[in-house]
């Protein structure tokens, strides 16, 4: 079997979320996805599970942290600078935030990052290896 992940992420509104992250290029996944969890796809290997509050508390007891802090930043390769740039322009037109840290251009590298609707941050980067010095 393929390595997976599964990204759990805690949501204030489910359709908002869902609305977000298919304005990203996620599909939904409807076999895991109910009034309470939805299953948004990016690749074969990286699924996201955005959980409303009720049901992420069914996991855990600890407190879902609130949308002004960064507990982790969960990074996407991208295939090339103008999907970086896409994808941040979709999330400003879909509720939420981009460059919510400075941009970073190192000739080889790109990224930009941007915050979901409940503030989780996601790092969109290009990486050309090629042109890696090293």
């Amino acid at each position: 079997m393929t390595p997976m992940i599964f990204v759990n992420l805690p949501v204030a509104n489910l359709n908002t979320a869902m609305d977000f992250y298919a304005a990203l290029g996620f599909t939904n996944n409807p076999q895991f996805t109910d009034e309470t969890a939805a299953c948004m796809v990016w690749s074969e290997s990286i699924l996201v599970m955005l959980l409303t509050h009720a049901k992420w508390k069914t996991f855990t007891d600890r407190p879902i942290p609130p949308t002004t802090s960064s507990e982790v930043m969960l990074a996407l390769a991208c295939e090339s600078r103008d999907q970086v740039d896409a994808l941040n322009e979709a999330a400003t037109n879909n509720g939420g935030t981009a460059d919510i840290n400075p941009k970073q251009d190192m000739g080889f590298m790109y990224n930009r990052n941007l915050a979901d609707p409940d503030g989780h941050v996601w790092e969109m980067v290009w990486m050309d290896m090629a042109g890696m010095e090293g």
